[in-house]
């Protein structure tokens, strides 16, 4: 890399708290130096704010596209291109090498300037913020390794299950650039050893405290606060690390990286546990994990930084209406982007918590929204729903008279269905008297770790075993389900009915977080870690006289081999170091 950087740090997508953070020009090109005077210690870090405007959660990116979750009405799409076969190594929208391995730079490139700052005066002021800036970076290197594995492992063209190349050095002018692979379990463990680091360094969380934690040694409550105090909200943290660790032990747990083995399941589910405690275990769920996104009252009273229950991390909110420009539908001023299917429609079970095709489930397929989990009209807005700041009924009908019907212009679903979840309904896209609401983007919501802890301790100890845990997955999906209003006059007896089953469990689990972190961005990377089906045909619903009928949407054009992703193709042909996943050129 050439010795100028270039600074750039427009709208740095973090909490607004950081207080001892200068805010530079749009384009400053500046020197790295031998050393910095404390009033210039502002420019080492924002070498790290690269990194941080580079995680890849900083924005939605609707990658249930291309699955059996939704179809998208913009036929630009890069996630309709992968859904109808044009995934290629050269045309790859989930490639993360080039985003993730320039964080990855910019952060050896700190680790290496961080010794040449005095950030402030007071010399055990600037130890403690030497500590905090090294345990961020080398936390963030680890979670940015993570989803260079969550996109390019897989298994070779040699048959052996690879990762990508570790770098943790800066690549200078004269680096070796090419690099082979090093093996999934070696990324694996570096990613561990990165996080664990950080665990070492940074504190649980970034807070004002009364009592300096002990691994800090003699210093004062006052000299801590500066460091580590609450005005970092939104930095990487050592729960944010565990988190990141959760995530990456349930990848390498996952089938299609992993042989089955007990003990890596046993190990995620016990990292997730940790996490769960330390909120209280199963009474830590929050009551309003459904709806975090339209908490109106609760979001506007957030402090710079601070996190609802729901939110371990989350980026910071600002005043707009994109979410609902994109998303609302046409006589609501909106483009209808993304559009739920049938398929995930039909995945949500009956009010008595039985799937729609079990025969305990009284299912009418001539009134196929009556008496279903409340989550189906919290997430999706089917025909008759109402959306908007005025509560307008939507009719997506076939024969419907708006814009709002099936298929009837350019903005209008194709599945019958509009995007309700993530939304929020209180923002007015008329024209003439047009709003914005504060909206966040989380990073990791804890009914993820929630529904990690589920899955892992499933497949290590059953449906009800605990390990060294005093909760099960059982105990979990019965918490969650019971959150979400589904099988409470019954004891849920579907649950109870599977609990005496894996593989019962397993499914029901699957379908839980399907629901539960629908257009979050999981479902892509779900099915391929189960090496599940990728090829079901989105389909949806046509209502023409009253009638519903269900109706094929959109294929899928999958190959078998793209459970994993491409190494990019033109770094193959840079560096002959590089082995291509199977299957792909």
């Amino acid at each position: 890399m050439n010795k100028v950087i270039v600074l750039l740090i427009a709208a740095v997508v973090l909490a607004s708290g950081c207080k001892d953070l200068l805010d530079p020009a749009i384009e400053n090109n500046r020197q790295l130096q031998p050393t910095y005077p404390a009033n210039d210690a502002r420019f080492p870090y924002g070498i790290l704010l690269n990194a941080y405007n580079r995680i890849p959660t900083n924005s939605w990116s609707f990658n249930d596209v291309a699955t059996d979750d939704a179809v998208t009405n913009d036929q630009t799409n890069g996630y309709l291109k992968i859904a109808q076969g044009q995934w290629t190594s050269t045309n790859n929208p989930l490639s993360q090498w080039t985003n993730c391995y320039a964080a990855i730079q910019y952060i050896n490139i700190t680790l290496g300037e961080i010794p040449k700052v005095q950030w402030t005066a007071d010399s055990v002021v600037s130890r403690l913020f030497a500590t905090r800036v090294r345990g961020e970076a080398i936390g963030l290197r680890g979670m940015f390794l993570y989803y260079l594995l969550q996109a390019h492992a897989g298994v070779g063209n040699n048959g052996q299950l690879l990762g990508v190349p570790i770098l943790t050095e800066v690549q200078g002018a004269n680096a070796d650039f090419n690099k082979p692979r090093a093996t999934f379990e070696e990324c694996v463990k570096q990613i561990y050893s990165d996080l664990d680091t950080a665990i070492a360094l940074l504190p649980l969380d970034y807070e004002n405290q009364g009592v300096v934690p002990d691994k800090y040694g003699h210093v004062t409550v006052e000299q801590y606060n500066r460091a580590f105090g609450g005005a970092f909200r939104g930095l990487f943290t050592a729960r944010i690390a565990r988190a990141i660790k959760s995530k990456v032990a349930l990848l390498a747990a996952s089938p299609a990286y992993a042989n089955g083995n007990a003990a890596n399941w046993a190990y995620a589910a016990n990292l997730a546990a940790d996490l769960i405690n330390m909120k209280g275990g199963i009474g830590g769920l929050a009551t309003n994990g459904l709806n975090w996104y339209a908490a109106a009252s609760e979001i506007a009273g957030l402090a710079d930084g601070a996190n609802p229950p729901e939110i371990l991390w989350r980026n910071n909110y600002g005043d707009n209406r994109d979410l609902e420009q994109n998303n609302f539908p046409p006589t609501l001023y909106g483009n209808g982007r993304i559009n739920p299917t049938q398929n995930l429609v039909d995945a949500f079970p009956m009010l008595n918590g039985y799937p729609i095709n079990d025969p305990a489930a009284g299912y009418n397929p001539n009134d196929p929204y009556a008496n279903r989990d409340p989550r189906l009209k919290l997430f999706v807005l089917v025909n008759g729903g109402t959306a908007g700041p005025s509560n307008t009924v939507i009719n997506t009908a076939a024969d419907g008279a708006t814009n709002d019907a099936l298929n009837k212009v350019g903005t209008s679903t194709r599945t019958g269905y509009y995007l309700r979840k993530l939304l929020r309904q209180d923002v007015n896209l008329n024209p003439t008297s047009a709003n914005n609401q504060r909206h966040y983007k989380p990073h990791i919501r804890y009914t993820e770790i929630f529904l990690n802890y589920a899955e892992a301790a499933n497949e290590a100890w059953g449906p009800t075993g605990m390990g060294e845990n005093s909760y099960s997955a059982y105990d979990v999906i019965k918490a969650i389900r019971r959150r979400a209003g589904i099988g409470l006059t019954n004891g849920d007896a579907y649950l109870e009915m599977a609990k005496g089953s894996q593989e019962a469990m397993r499914a029901l689990i699957r379908n839980e977080r399907r629901l539960e972190l629908c257009f979050e961005g999981f479902r892509f990377w779900d099915l391929r870690r189960w090496k599940a089906d990728l090829k079901e045909p989105a389909k949806g619903i046509s209502i023409a006289g009253g009638v519903p009928s269900v109706i094929n949407v959109e294929d899928r054009v999958y190959q078998n081999y793209m459970i994993y992703g491409p190494i990019p193709y033109a770094e193959k042909l840079k560096y002959n170091a590089l082995v291509q996943n199977a299957g792909w050129q």
